[in-house]
């Protein structure tokens, strides 16, 4: 799988990517991640890319050319890719629509935007799909790209050590245990389930069932 993350703030990503299952998944080439900054498709020598919104209104919009160049770079020669623009009106990013993109596509650029967003003509010019990972609005869109990297690679194998730990594939819970049995706090004691520790396969089951 390979991200192409066009973005202003690329260092955003350094310590998310550079620990723990993410970190480990780029380093044994399961996933790779390019970034494209919009300021390095800029002709003026100040490398500004935002600019005050037509119309009026606050703040500012970031200009389309150096998204479209930015994305165009990424594109390359790759015949099938999906582009994802982050918007807080787009559709909700969920485990099922990850595991959808994972299947489909092994290029997916993420276009992330900033202040005020991004020139709408950009989604005129590329086949698109806005998404949003809920309903509130973040000062930029690399926590949403970052969340999306994680969710997308957890779908595809060798990424996590045990597939089986891939939680939407499985009864799982929030009720959940490790040693010791029991400890206590504060002249409390606290312990684990009793049907836990029976090796009772299919009870264990149901009990998470019931607490998923």
């Amino acid at each position: 799988m390979y991200f192409h993350i066009i973005t202003l703030f690329p260092k955003a990503f350094d310590s998310y990517l550079g620990e723990s299952i993410l970190k480990r998944a780029i380093e044994d080439n399961k996933i790779k991640i390019s970034f494209y900054n919009p300021r390095d498709f800029v002709v003026n020598k100040w490398k500004r890319v935002d600019r005050p919104p037509y119309g009026g209104g606050p703040g500012l919009v970031i200009e389309a050319l150096p998204v479209i160049r930015a994305i165009q770079k990424a594109i390359g020669n790759k015949k099938k890719v999906k582009i994802i623009f982050l918007s807080p009106r787009g559709k909700q990013f969920t485990n099922q629509y990850a595991g959808k993109v994972a299947k489909k596509f092994k290029d997916i650029i993420i276009v992330c935007g900033r202040y005020e967003g991004i020139d709408a003509r950009v989604k005129r010019v590329f086949k698109t799909e806005e998404v949003s990972v809920g309903s509130f609005v973040l000062t930029g869109g690399e926590l949403p790209a970052m969340l999306m990297i994680d969710v997308i690679s957890r779908q595809l194998k060798g990424v996590l050590g045990n597939f089986a730990s891939l939680e939407e594939k499985r009864v799982s819970t929030d009720k959940i245990y490790t040693r010791p049995e029991i400890f206590k706090y504060r002249g409390k004691s606290y312990r684990v389930p009793k049907i836990l520790l029976s090796g009772h396969r299919a009870k264990i089951e149901e009990w998470k069932q019931k607490r998923g």
